[in-house]
């Protein structure tokens, strides 16, 4: 295999890790916030045919990217408001919420599943994008990619070296005691919440305007789910979900290149590897209940009762 074919391998790799690296950041802020939304893939459905629809009525992507963020957003205010007002189950509702998405999109979506789109285009930066590899590597990307590492740093940043961070981080952990020192448990919740249906709702635009770009049924395809792993896989981390996306994406990308390569396995086989790669991450992962305890949010799941402070 030449250089070029590896370029272009790492290059699709990191395409594919984009939905993947939104998704679970936007879920992290959420867990950090104690808040467990198992609502992933049903936000990243309708950000999908959200963000489609309008990229086909407008032929305007930036409005289309914003527009299936706003559907995450709206979906998730869904699943905060049963949860965090009403205090349902914060799994049974996140599970619900993923059935509705899907139904929901595959509803919209009906009118919009043989229709074409011309998606977003890679930036082409001047003298950096002819850099002999390092030029494709690095600098062939469309603005979905720049952002996805822009979203990374700032939640990097935001977690560990502000204060909302750490009154984010405080709640998680304590909820009961942040709230005894003045802080808004139930506002920053909602906060994160919205933030984590945004980042979700733009995956899903993603996958519909640049990535595909297409619509059709079930084409989130479980990524939801990953993402949602991702964050477990990462012990909480933004750096480790960051590396853990890309091996997501270098395995999803690994069964198309597989069988180009001479070697002979099952089609079907090759496309249950995310998912299987997924399923033996958790085993391992869960056989170190010490590492989970230390990093999870102590609170997480956990509805606050602010009666009784």
């Amino acid at each position: 295999m030449g250089l070029d074919a590896i370029v272009l391998i790492l290059v699709a790799t990191v395409a594919a890790s984009v939905p993947l690296i939104l998704a679970a950041l936007g879920e992290l802020v959420v867990e950090k916030s104690g808040v467990l939304n198992l609502g992933v893939e049903g936000m990243m459905a309708v950000g999908a045919i959200v963000a489609f629809a309008v990229a086909v009525e407008t032929q305007q992507l930036s409005l289309a990217a914003l527009a299936g963020a706003l559907a995450g957003a709206l979906m998730s205010l869904i699943f905060a408001f049963i949860t965090l007002t009403l205090m349902a189950n914060q799994v049974a509702t996140g599970l619900a919420l993923t059935l509705f998405g899907t139904g929901l999109s595959a509803f919209l979506g009906l009118k919009y599943t043989s229709v074409a789109l011309d998606g977003a285009k890679a930036m082409t930066i001047p003298i950096l994008s002819d850099i002999p590899v390092l030029g494709k590597l690095l600098f062939s990307y469309n603005g979905f990619v720049y952002f996805a590492v822009l979203v990374f740093l700032a939640i990097s940043w935001f977690l560990y070296r502000s204060r909302a961070g750490l009154v984010l981080r405080a709640i998680g952990e304590s909820p009961s005691s942040a709230h005894a020192l003045g802080a808004s448990v139930i506002k920053v919740r909602y906060l994160a919440v919205l933030f984590g249906g945004a980042m979700a709702g733009l995956a899903g635009a993603y996958l519909s305007t640049a990535y595909t770009p297409l619509w059709a049924e079930g084409m989130i395809a479980g990524r939801g789910w990953i993402a949602l792993a991702l964050v477990v896989f990462a012990t909480w981390r933004p750096a480790r979900v960051l590396i853990g996306a890309l091996l997501f994406g270098g395995v999803t990308i690994a069964q198309f290149h597989v069988q180009g390569i001479g070697i002979e396995i099952p089609a079907q086989f090759l496309s249950m590897l995310p998912y299987l790669a997924t399923i033996l991450v958790l085993v391992v992962i869960s056989r170190d209940a010490g590492l989970i305890r230390l990093n999870a949010p102590a609170s997480l799941g956990q509805p606050f009762h602010k009666q009784g402070h």
